[in-house]
């Protein structure tokens, strides 16, 4: 006769959770990442953690509260903003910025490289998640700037989740993905695979090569990139943040944005409004007041 114990069942009333508890969780989340739960997210809060007390076999949120509140439970804390965050993305999702970048951003810094010393690109996708967007940035920059034609491409990405970034570095997608990748840009840089792997694609060597990733939390007072960046794209991560956190993410990230630079933001982000030192030159792509934006044109 088998002594083991059975699986806890809980009842659905176990995952019922206090508003005070529940602004405990909302006041956690916000230190640790900037992200600002409203109170209409209660049950999102819920719906997402659920999974996570089952799997710890815990009974109520108030004892998965002592859990991630433990000083030593670091790992966790991660695993509860990982559940948190909302990580959509696709392959050079917003073509007006993908169009924009093809047509007046790339050209000028091609033009400005010309007889000017080394050729660098450096690209920073700040919220990267499953690593399409940092992939599409190799595609595109490889694409116009070549090694055999003495270029250094270097696109880091970065996110605060670590499930996604190790499905980022794995760069192993299902095969519908490859619809938003342009043809010219699939046959060159991506590998359809086979066998075991048929259905799915790989991101090839000459992009695997140029991106790198590591875990970066933009609440953190300062920003472990290293340098400047040509381009960063902090896009659609923003909207999680109240004022206060926008502000001191947009001010940390102009630290790392080199003279003639670029942000690329979500359609549902701005930053006029957060800090003076920024104007619009395309569709939500942002240069510094003052500064000199090699081919940025204002569109029609």
């Amino acid at each position: 006769m088998s002594s083991a114990r059975p699986a806890p069942v809980f009842d659905m009333q176990t995952w019922e959770i206090s508003d005070e508890l529940f602004e405990q969780f909302r006041a956690l989340i916000y230190r640790e990442a900037g992200i600002a739960l409203s109170d209409g997210k209660k049950s999102l809060f819920i719906s997402r953690m659920a999974g996570r007390l089952r799997e710890l076999g815990l009974p109520s949120f108030e004892q998965y509260y002592r859990v991630v509140t433990d000083p030593a439970s670091v790992e966790e804390r991660g695993r509860l903003l990982d559940r948190i965050c909302t990580n959509e993305t696709h392959f050079f999702r917003d073509p007006r910025q993908w169009q924009f970048l093809d047509d007046h951003v790339l050209p000028g810094f091609e033009s400005e490289a010309d007889g000017r010393g080394p050729r660098r690109i450096r690209a920073w996708s700040a919220a990267c998640s499953t690593g399409e967007e940092p992939y599409s940035l190799a595609m595109a920059l490889l694409n116009r700037f070549p090694p055999a034609l003495g270029w250094r491409v270097e696109v880091v990405g970065t996110d605060l989740s670590t499930k996604v970034l190790n499905v980022a570095r794995a760069g192993v997608w299902q095969m519908d993905k490859s619809t938003d990748i342009p043809l010219t840009y699939r046959k060159a840089f991506m590998l359809r695979g086979t066998g075991s792997q048929a259905g799915k694609m790989k991101a090839g060597p000459e992009i695997r090569a140029v991106v790198s990733f590591s875990r970066l939390n933009l609440n953190d007072p300062v920003y472990p990139v290293g340098g400047q960046f040509d381009l960063i794209f902090c896009r659609n991560v923003l909207i999680y943040f109240d004022r206060e956190s926008k502000t001191r993410v947009v001010e940390r990230l102009l630290t790392h944005l080199a003279p003639g630079g670029y942000l690329f933001m979500g359609y549902a982000e701005t930053t006029t409004t957060i800090s003076d030192r920024l104007e619009n030159v395309g569709p939500n792509v942002y240069a510094r007041i003052g500064e000199r934006t090699p081919g940025a044109e204002r569109p029609n």
